[in-house]
């Protein structure tokens, strides 16, 4: 076949000197930090979605963007050369793996029996570029909301059928994503929720989607399937509500229904804007609760209120996001995925190579910058310190549950007053990041 990006050898690791725009200042693969290498603590991949499907388009203006592989059609073949394509990108670009969901690589066909013989077909492809590139597959994924039949939803759908073709979509992924040695599948709930209450029974809907998830757990043990089963969190967009809508949701809805030990959670950056929260915020909901599995590594625009999807520049943001991955154990099954897209104006081939490149090494500083703040120990001392009345006396009492309030009420009398004048600190621990940054 012929090559896709003919300039284009390897992106290698030059350090922080270098001025090529197309080589790693700071992603050094093998470099060691906290006893891994950089590989493996980020685990980094692309996505099929927005990298080799996005077509610059938006509610205002037609695609913009130049990909003279894609002849545009819907035919099996195109798809095939597409993931050929995908694949010299990612052994050139050095990411470890890739992520799809099932509309991404295969066309639909004309029913559900020659959709998933498309699939087949691709998939075929896909596990020959694997084996010849050794790419692997980060997480599976289904698109059960771009097409018509899920206006209402997929597994909250108002229509039984729709539930059942859901299902069937579900299942067949999970068996490709398992016959490609995925670590993992995701399960984000595009249309799951809704857009008013006056035609919902929300109760019976989160019921259906519980079903459902059990359905899978079920499918996933009776295949063999070994990965990591995932729930990506989002409040809103395309529906006014989703029932996935944040970290601490999703986790109530797991417990709610017994599905906690068969789930973690794939945390987005720009989902967690749009839920009112920081990406550090819900990566501590995630992993307080032992339910960090991997992240959607992208940002949204502070000025706009929508799922932008840009690549993470800011080093703040991927510093505190590593600091929170690092303190919860690190990245067992999943990784660091990119969720993003190139901008309508970035419209020519080589510019997806300039976005990832600024992502990993964006990626790559915040590690490093985590695992210096973790060695120096003052924020962690700081926030030790904080807390230090809990470790004797009556908080040691309360916390091993050896205290009662007929307790607590004597311990007042007798001390009088409780003291909280320890400072906060909060920009004396701002000076302290910056020190680092």
């Amino acid at each position: 076949m012929k090559s896709a990006f003919p300039n284009i050898t390897h992106i290698a690791y030059e350090g922080s000197k270098s001025k090529n725009p197309l080589a790693f200042k700071h992603y050094n693969a093998a470099e060691i930090v906290e006893g891994k290498t950089m590989r493996d603590h980020l685990r980094f991949a692309v996505v099929y979605w927005h990298t080799f499907r996005g077509t610059g388009s938006d509610p205002f203006g037609a695609g913009t963007m130049q990909r003279p592989w894609d002849d545009g059609s819907a035919s099996v073949s195109n798809a095939q050369n597409r993931a050929r394509v995908a694949f010299e990108f990612i052994k050139k670009l050095g990411a470890p793996y890739y992520c799809w969901h099932d509309r991404d690589v295969a066309p639909e066909g004309k029913n559900l029996r020659e959709t998933n013989k498309n699939f087949d077909a691709v998939a075929k492809v896909l596990k020959e570029e694997q084996k010849r590139t050794g790419v692997k597959l980060l997480w599976g994924t289904t698109n059960a909301f771009s097409h018509p039949r899920f206006v209402h939803g997929a597994s909250t759908s108002c229509n039984a059928d729709v539930f059942a073709f859901a299902a069937c979509q579900v299942k067949k992924a999970m068996e490709v994503t398992h016959e490609l040695g995925g670590e993992g599948y995701t399960f984000w709930g595009g249309r799951e929720g809704y857009m008013t209450l006056l035609n919902t029974d929300m109760k019976r809907e989160q019921e259906h989607l519980a079903k459902f998830l059990h359905l899978a757990v079920a499918h996933k043990k009776a295949i063999g399937f070994k990965g990591q089963f995932y729930i990506e969190p989002k409040p809103k967009e395309p529906t006014k509500h989703q029932y996935d809508s944040d970290a601490a949701a999703c986790l109530n809805f797991l417990r709610e229904f017994d599905l906690l030990p068969h789930f973690k959670l794939n945390i987005e950056t720009n989902h967690a804007t749009l839920a009112g929260h920081t990406m550090q915020h819900e990566l501590e909901v995630a992993g307080a609760a032992g339910a960090l599995g991997s992240i959607d590594a992208n940002t949204g625009d502070e000025l706009l209120g929508w799922d932008t999807d840009q690549f993470p520049t800011n080093i703040y943001l991927t510093t505190y996001t590593m600091l929170s991955v690092l303190k919860y154990g690190g990245f067992k099954t999943g990784g660091v995925n990119f969720d993003a897209k190139v901008r309508r104006e970035s419209f020519e081939p080589i510019d997806l190579f300039y976005a990832h490149i600024g992502g990993m090494d964006a990626f790559a500083r915040g590690l490093k910058i985590a695992a210096a703040i973790r060695k120096d120990g003052r924020l962690a001392e700081f926030v030790k310190n904080r807390y230090a009345s809990w470790d004797t006396g009556i908080g040691a009492k309360i916390e091993a549950g050896k205290a009662n309030f007929k307790d607590l009420e004597a311990y007042m009398l007798k001390k009088g007053e409780a003291d909280a004048s320890n400072s906060g600190r909060q920009e004396f621990l701002e000076n302290l990041i910056n020190e680092f940054i």
